[in-house]
């Protein structure tokens, strides 16, 4: 799981979106953003969790912040998952994990009595100045809005 810490400054990151497009954290700037992590798009807890935050989108802008989802899947997959939902904010095709390792969410995990390796459903909340100011751990995907806007 990851170490990083409210106040820690978040790990400067580099990828591409669904569309190709280079992001990092440099882009937000200025700007407050919502990262979410999840582990496989179009699955059913990574669905309620986006469309979540899809429905809420207006509520974020409005109060200031970017969201940006990140997971390994190809950018295809993520393309197929935000025209099907949607989804109105850009998602991260992190194939080769370095935005998932940076920020410390791929390990261990358990389900249904198998251990194997994947990425932690995670959230990091990031001021303007790139520092971690909420990290939510324990996301409750039909609900996420309201643990990110308390």
């Amino acid at each position: 799981m990851t170490s990083l810490q409210i106040g820690d400054t978040a790990p400067n990151f580099q990828s591409f979106d669904e569309a190709g497009n280079s992001v990092s954290l440099a882009d937000y700037n200025g700007k407050k953003l919502v990262l979410f992590f999840y582990p496989k798009a179009s699955t059913p807890g990574c669905t309620a969790e986006a469309c979540d935050l899809s429905d809420n989108y207006t509520r974020f802008t409005t109060l200031g912040y970017d969201v940006l989802g990140v997971s390994a899947d190809s950018a295809k997959r993520q393309i197929n998952f935000k025209k099907k939902y949607g989804l109105p904010y850009p998602l991260l095709a992190d194939e080769d994990k370095s935005v998932i390792n940076a920020f410390g969410v791929w390990g261990s995990k358990k389900f249904m009595g198998k251990v194997y390796d994947g990425i932690h459903r995670t959230t990091f909340v990031i001021d303007e100045n790139g520092l971690i100011e909420d990290v939510i751990l324990k996301v409750k995907t039909k609900d996420h809005t309201s643990q990110i806007l308390k």
